[in-house]
């Protein structure tokens, strides 16, 4: 892989309006030479109705921290999916990514009980099959960006995984992947104008692009009235308790080679060191709690683009119904398919590889399942 094509990625140059996704001109093509890989929590939804919202997301993230682990960092796109994950890397690296994968999908079945479905395939494939593979960096905050993937092929490489095609092995057991800064501490964030709506919307097949597009830029629009585009956690940042929330979830991805008690027992100090620095407004060694938490709120990747528009916002009953009319109205006329749902609060899954620095990663999905 030659310097031009490790490197494309991080010269993206950034977008701030998220209204553009569907723009073609803030997206690159993915070098042929790239690998995409995949994931997808089976049977999530009755996993979700069991109560295990929290496990599936943190499953559904796991990939990305591990990819992120195993390739030292480096600046690489994906998107989170609520119960699973896409990303992109280089072809030199896409043998410490499968393996990171394997890792995953083992760790997923025996620490979180879940069957984590994994694939890894070659973008010449996709465009092979028809499709494409373009990526563009969304400024989420002045220090993090997320990636938006359109050309449809991430929902083909999805179908094809689902299919059985392109699969990843699990790793042998007891063979961990590194998890360092996969955590899940936050309380959930309650809505405070009726609901948290999550919504999920695709093209439908043979519909004009334009009208997707359309589409999309009218549901965007219709939450721009709120405070930042309908952000569900506040500005100051989640809420947090002591013991903190998730923490079976954290110690089991944290643990390494340690009895996951004596790991709980350890997890149970830091946050109540934050708990009280928190409280107290001190900073202690250059950690800032007010700058920590309103950064995590920044960083948040409460709207996302893979082709479908991803959001989870703080809706009033009015917005809501009007845009239940708009996505019925979309649906008749053959532009696209969505899918809803409506609970009381969000859950946020997160990668902070470290509390100095201000580029930690938060994933937010729907408590009622997204």
């Amino acid at each position: 892989m030659g310097d031009a094509d490790k490197s494309f990625y991080s010269e993206i140059p950034d977008f701030v309006d998220f209204a553009r996704v569907v723009d073609d001109a803030v997206y690159q093509p993915v070098p042929d030479s790239w690998r995409v890989g995949l994931t997808d929590v089976v049977s999530s939804t009755k996993a979700i109705a069991d109560g295990r919202q929290k496990a599936v997301n943190i499953a559904g993230a796991a990939a990305i921290s591990a990819v992120m682990n195993a390739l030292g960092h480096r600046d690489f796109p994906f998107v989170f999916g609520g119960d699973g994950a896409s990303f992109a890397v280089g072809g030199e690296e896409a043998e410490s990514a499968r393996d990171a994968l394997a890792r995953t999908a083992r760790w997923v079945e025996e620490d979180l009980g879940l069957e984590l479905r994994t694939a890894m395939l070659a973008v010449g494939d996709i465009r092979a099959a028809g499709h494409d593979l373009r990526v563009a960096r969304f400024a989420a905050s002045n220090n993090v960006s997320y990636a938006m993937f359109s050309g449809q092929g991430i929902g083909w490489a999805e179908a094809e995984m689902k299919k059985g095609r392109y699969a990843i092995d699990p790793a042998p057991p007891q063979a961990r992947p590194d998890l360092t800064g996969l955590s899940c501490r936050w309380t959930p964030i309650v809505n405070t104008r009726g609901c948290i709506l999550s919504l999920i919307v695709a093209p439908e097949r043979g519909a004009d692009s334009a009208e997707f597009a359309k589409l999309t830029r009218r549901l965007i629009a219709s939450f721009e009235g709120y405070d930042r585009g309908g952000h569900p956690v506040p500005k100051r940042g989640p809420g947090f308790t002591w013991p903190p929330a998730g923490l079976d979830l954290e110690a089991r991805a944290s643990r390494g080679e340690k009895p996951l008690g004596r790991q709980k027992r350890l997890l149970r100090l830091a946050p109540l060191i934050a708990w009280v620095l928190d409280k107290t407004g001190w900073k202690v060694g250059g950690f800032d709690p007010l700058a920590y938490r309103t950064n995590t709120s920044l960083n948040t990747d409460f709207r996302k683009f893979d082709d479908v528009l991803r959001m989870t916002v703080d809706c009033d009953p009015k917005t809501l119904a009007e845009t239940k009319d708009m996505l019925e109205e979309a649906r008749r006329s053959g532009v696209a398919r969505y899918g809803i749902s409506e609970q009381d609060a969000a859950l946020m899954t997160c990668i902070v590889p470290s509390v100095m620095t201000h580029d930690h990663l938060h994933f937010l999905d729907g408590a009622g399942g997204g």
